[in-house]
């Protein structure tokens, strides 16, 4: 079985990571500065799921129209983000295999289908705005010379940067995202320094929760955003870019530390960019007129004009950071498609052309869409806030079934998730489904017209409810234990129970 990759440079090699001397394999190795630089580029690089264009239009809108208010609920989003990852790598390390195709195994084959289906769908959407937002910010640089579709075709492109990337091995790739990292960082930065948020409003709004009927929405994309739910599924892939043996207890659990300390720092510094443009527009918009129509489109020209030009006019330092978003997040959508589509519906297609299938997918609709939209501002802008939406919805969709995964004690061993944290992330789970729960009903009341359309969205309510009831029962207690629900992870000496 192939594990993560069948480059034999992408890996580090076992030498890297393994100390040999050291004979008790159930006994965690020492904390190592060495080893954790090693293991150090899974969790920056899934932490761009944080940062794409999808999260800065969430930011720049909830900063515009709530002001400090939601800030409290970034960080907590951030957080549940934080441990959902943390959850993925357990069932990559742990297990040796990624999600998509544990799913595959796991269920019956018409819901692994309908898995599939949702993930492709939340991918596409993702997709959309990461385009998207590359577009409008090749749009800015160029001083709107260049179309919107033409940024898209450019950015259409990075999918055979990628595959050119990716030959030259795991580092070179994460080096690449550790820059787009920093000028993200360095951009955003300037703008919060140039633009001086109020201190005091900011620490107030992190620690006072607030909440209006004005906000809801705003505080669902938040979510939205943050759980991003086609990188729930890549995250279980990219941690095994280190070989790491399965059979060794010893080494998962090194792995899984150094992933938790490597995971908080990147979801750290990603959390302080989105705090960072959040803060900006809630210091220059929130209370104007402006705050109704602000988005992706025209931010840069509404900073411009608050702002002025200063050192360096923030139009472009707007664009630069849009910029960076949008590659590093493009990137990471083709590589979690290709993921997604190997190991649901276990295809074996040469990487270029399932990576050529997986941006197809994308690109045509986006395509689609920059075109008849264009540089309307308000249309996009409604885009991306439903788009936001959608990401919500197909959110348990992707928690539901890493939670039943890795609660599994045939399938995770000793590393099986104790009652107190399952117990923790069903909690998070019911609040997510909740949450969707409010968009579907407010969907309903104030923009369903007509019986016909109404008994539309009343059967995809009820089939979207009836889908999430199904995988939350389809447990132990109704499949059963049977022997054989892992054959593939036997043959390979991977499950843990009974050693």
């Amino acid at each position: 079985m192939k594990n993560f990759h069948s480059n034999p440079n992408y890996r580090i090699s076992a030498a890297d990571i393994e100390a040999s001397e050291i004979i008790d394999h159930s006994a965690v190795p020492p904390f190592s500065w060495k080893k954790l630089w090693q293991f150090t580029g899974p969790g920056f690089l899934m932490s761009i799921a944080f940062l794409d264009p999808g999260n800065l239009e969430g930011d720049l809108q909830a900063g515009a129209i709530a002001g400090y208010s939601l800030l409290w609920l970034l960080m907590w989003a951030t957080l549940m983000g934080l441990l959902i990852q943390l959850l993925s790598a357990r069932l990559g390390v742990a297990t040796g295999r990624h999600m998509a195709e544990l799913c595959r195994e796991y269920y019956p084959r018409p819901a692994t289908l309908l898995l599939w289906f949702t993930a492709e769908v939340a991918l596409i959407g993702a997709d959309i705005q990461e385009v998207i937002g590359s577009a409008i910010a090749i749009n800015i640089l160029s001083n709107r010379v260049l179309p919107l579709w033409a940024g898209v075709l450019i950015t259409a492109s990075d999918c055979f940067v990628f595959l050119f990337l990716e030959n030259y091995g795991v580092r070179k790739l994460e080096a690449v995202f550790a820059f787009l990292i920093t000028t993200m960082a360095l951009s955003f930065a300037y703008m919060f320094a140039d633009t001086m948020p109020s201190k005091k409003e900011l620490v107030m709004g992190l620690i006072l929760p607030r909440l209006s009927s004005k906000t809801i929405k705003k505080a669902v994309g938040i979510v939205g955003c943050v759980i991003t739910p086609h990188n729930v599924f890549l995250y279980s892939a990219l941690v095994q870019s280190r070989k790491i043996d399965p059979e060794k207890k010893g080494r998962v659990q090194e792995a899984l530390n150094y992933y938790t300390i490597e995971s908080s720092i990147a979801v750290f510094v990603t959390f302080t960019i989105n705090l960072f443009v959040t803060a900006v527009f809630a210091k220059g918009f929130y209370g104007t007129e402006q705050a109704k129509s602000i988005g992706l489109v025209n931010a840069g020209e509404y900073l411009q004009e608050r702002y002025g030009v200063g050192l360096f006019p923030i139009l472009y330092i707007w664009g630069i950071g849009l910029l960076a978003a949008g590659q590093s997040s493009t990137l990471t959508g083709t590589y979690a498609g290709q993921f997604i589509m190997g190991g649901f519906l276990d295809l074996r297609l040469k990487k270029q052309l399932r990576s050529l299938i997986t941006r197809s997918c994308a690109i045509v609709p986006t395509m689609i869409v920059a075109i008849v939209f264009n540089r309307s501002e308000a249309s996009l802008d409604v885009l991306n806030e439903w788009l936001n939406v959608l990401q919500g919805l197909q959110i348990p969709f992707a928690l539901i079934p890493l939670l039943t995964l890795v609660s599994d004690e045939e399938l995770m061993g000793v590393f099986k998730v104790g009652p107190v944290m399952e117990r923790v992330v069903w909690t998070v789970t019911a609040m997510v489904v909740v949450i969707n729960g409010y968009v579907l009903l407010e969907f309903f009341v104030s923009m369903v017209n007509g019986v016909l359309f109404g008994l539309v969205v009343c059967t995809g309510g009820a089939a979207y409810a009836a889908f999430i009831l199904y995988l939350i029962s389809y447990g132990p207690a109704v499949r059963g234990f049977h022997s054989t629900r892992f054959p593939m992870l036997r043959s390979k000496g991977f499950a843990y129970a009974g050693n």
